[in-house]
């Protein structure tokens, strides 16, 4: 006989994000949430007190990006509305985060009174949150609270997007259904359907002259890497990431092509990939920016795309096959080996002899941080050059690459390399991000100095926002100038560098990565005119849609 659940609200909610390999919660704390904040002091979960919402967001998002599930919590409305953006943009790139909220106790509510924090009605910040969450509950009722605690987190789990829970502060310590028993669902596929869509793609990739595999970021949400790998050695067929999906294979790999983003990424891996006869498409999202605003030339009737939800050989689509069963089933499948072919690999980057008094080029910093990359770096990268600059990067086999390369919300980084780091304390974080953005977030990296980590932040200081600058130039896109490198004056630790040259780059890289003991924050100044290669295709090609 199993034994009875004695839990309040609060414990069971800690209770099952630990079970799910949560061991961090990000936010910042507020009345109506700060009964459910000493319920975290007490248990195994430790809280994160970011500087702001948005960060404990961002950081959240990272989080459950390298470790498959994420958790964040705030207060009501000023708190939950402060870290929409967040939530959305994990939504967008299907990032599993359980945004929770304190709000107003359910007795409280009695005659409609005006409480602080309420904007409309009290349902009103949940109507929001319904809108990029893929499922949402208000424990306002004992007897059902833990049934939708696990509701909310299956469903964030199975489609990789977050999940909003709302927490009466008078619920808190309420005790749940004590013959409530936790069940452990897995959505099946339709082994039917399954099996046919799976004798269809075997037939088409048979059939082929020259296949490709185009893998994105739902293989490294559904932690698939390996099942990928050994499709692609199995078959002898190559690889290709978007840059949304980097770093979904070794980059060092024999079969990988290169990033896939139409006319905006290398000629010969665009060359390869639209030739093919069979692009198979693992996981990818159809965005502007994976497909080079849209210059990608893909036929879908030569392709088969599976998604976890959709999947389609040629024009032919298959409905209840779970991305998963997809994968490992094509895995199993008789595919075969096709006889070894040439196809391109992606240069490496390689840094030219040091011109020691030569200013730093956006082209030059990206060849010398590819050779500072070790295995147990994870690069985070914010938007703008950051990320269209380090699409070049050759990340290693061990290298993580997060960046927000759909949504493109401008501050992911900083807060993003904090989740990403307490996930996994073995990677050291190189983050990316540019002068506009660190304005925005960049004061987080006092919460990396509160809880000891050791993160690079390199700031390309090229005056303004100059992914824009491009596109139409305007007093718009100033920004006021900071002395990035002074950051640690501020808070009383970590080291600052300012590079002027590529003397001064080396230098403070070499520096940097000895100091291990707190952050270090590198300021590259840069001409606001000098943009990589990358970049500047993407914004042409975007400025004339203005």
């Amino acid at each position: 006989m199993k034994s009875k659940t004695t839990a309040t609200i609060g414990e069971y909610l800690i209770q099952r994000l630990h079970a799910h390999g949560v061991r961090h919660v990000f936010g910042i704390p507020g009345d109506y949430v700060l009964g459910f904040y000493e319920q975290l002091r007490r248990g195994p979960l430790q809280t994160i007190n970011t500087s702001d919402e948005q960060g404990a967001g961002f950081a959240a998002d990272a989080y459950a990006r390298v470790r498959g599930l994420g958790a964040l919590c705030v207060t009501y409305c000023v708190g939950g509305l402060k870290v929409a953006n967040a939530v959305a943009g994990a939504f967008a790139e299907k990032s599993p985060v359980i945004a929770i909220s304190g709000a107003p106790g359910v007795k409280e509510r009695e005659k409609n009174p005006l409480l602080h924090h309420k904007v409309r009605d009290f349902d009103t910040q949940k109507k929001v949150f319904e809108q990029f969450t893929v499922a949402s509950a208000v424990l306002d009722d004992a007897q059902t609270a833990f049934q939708e605690i696990d509701r909310v987190i299956a469903a964030a789990l199975r489609f990789k997007r977050p999940g909003y829970i709302e927490l009466p502060r008078d619920m808190v310590t309420v005790a749940g259904n004590p013959n409530y028993q936790p069940r452990e669902t897995r959505a099946a596929s339709d082994a039917r359907v399954l099996k046919a869509a799976l004798a269809d793609a075997a037939e088409m990739i048979n059939a082929a002259r020259q296949p490709v595999i185009i893998a994105d970021v739902e293989v490294h949400r559904f932690g698939l890497q390996k099942t990928l790998l050994r499709l692609a050695e199995k078959s002898n067929i190559p690889v290709a990431s978007t840059l949304l999906g980097k770093s979904v294979i070794g980059e060092q790999h024999p079969f990988y092509l290169g990033v896939y983003e139409g006319a905006m990424g290398r000629e010969d891996v665009r060359r390869y990939v639209e030739s093919s006869d069979c692009v198979i498409l693992l996981g990818a999202f159809l965005t502007d920016i994976n497909l080079g605003v849209f210059t990608a030339q893909l036929d879908l009737g030569r392709s088969i795309y599976a998604t976890s939800e959709k999947l389609s050989v040629r024009y032919h689509g298959y409905e209840n096959v779970r991305f998963q069963d997809f994968m490992h089933g094509l895995l199993r499948a008789k595919l075969r080996r096709r006889a070894a072919n040439s196809w391109p690999h992606p240069p490496r980057l390689k840094a030219r002899a040091l011109r020691a008094s030569a200013p730093v080029t956006v082209k030059g910093l990206f060849e010398r941080l590819n050779e500072f990359l070790a295995d147990d770096t994870v690069v985070v990268c914010d938007v703008g050059e950051a990320l269209f600059g380090a699409a070049d990067l050759f990340i290693h086999r061990g290298t993580e690459f997060l960046g927000p390369a759909y949504y493109a919300s401008m501050g992911f980084a900083v807060p993003a390399a904090i989740g990403a780091q307490l996930a996994n304390p073995r990677a050291r974080p190189l983050v990316l991000v540019g002068d506009g953005a660190f304005q925005m977030t960049g004061m987080e990296i006092s919460t990396a100095l509160r809880y000891g980590l050791n993160p690079i932040v390199i700031v390309l200081n090229n005056h303004g926002y100059g992914t824009e600058r491009p596109m139409l130039d305007g007093p718009y896109n100033d920004v006021q100038p900071w002395k990035f490198h002074r950051v640690p004056d501020v808070l009383g630790a970590g080291r600052g560098f300012l590079v002027r040259t590529e003397k001064d780059l080396d230098d403070a890289l070499a520096a940097a990565a000895k100091h291990k003991e707190s952050f270090s924050l590198i300021e590259v100044l840069l001409d606001q005119n000098d943009h990589s290669p990358a970049l500047q295709r993407l914004t042409q090609r975007l400025g004339k849609k203005i």
